[in-house]
């Protein structure tokens, strides 16, 4: 059985940073696009970034130049470094891994 699991989530203000993990269990992230989404109290699931299995990586505009996809391979975890965070970054982050494979998520609130 396939099972991600995020952690890293808090409360930070304005500014400040946060490291969120994606570990995997029951497959090799490796081999996978792995997604990073956000979801926003009544708002609808975004795209965040992505990383492929050749390490190719994609952002939305909204993170461009502050959030930061990576890999490590032999802990088989997939981070996204978010750096000068905003309140509007505030939301709900789950990494996922098509087609239907999706984390619990992790609470990212930035406030001062």
């Amino acid at each position: 059985q396939v099972q991600l699991v995020e952690s890293g989530g808090g409360l930070v203000q304005p500014g400040g940073s946060l490291r969120l993990s994606c570990a995997a269990s029951g497959t090799i992230l490796s081999i996978y696009t792995i997604y990073w989404y956000r979801q926003a109290p009544g708002k609808q699931r975004e795209l965040v970034a992505q990383i492929t299995s050749s390490g190719n990586t994609f952002y939305a505009d909204s993170v461009k130049g502050r959030f930061t996809i990576s890999r490590d391979n032999a802990k088989n975890t997939v981070y996204l470094q978010m750096n000068t965070l905003k309140p509007e970054d505030t939301a709900v982050y789950y990494c996922h891994k098509a087609p239907n494979t999706w984390g619990q998520g992790t609470q990212v609130t930035v406030s001062s």
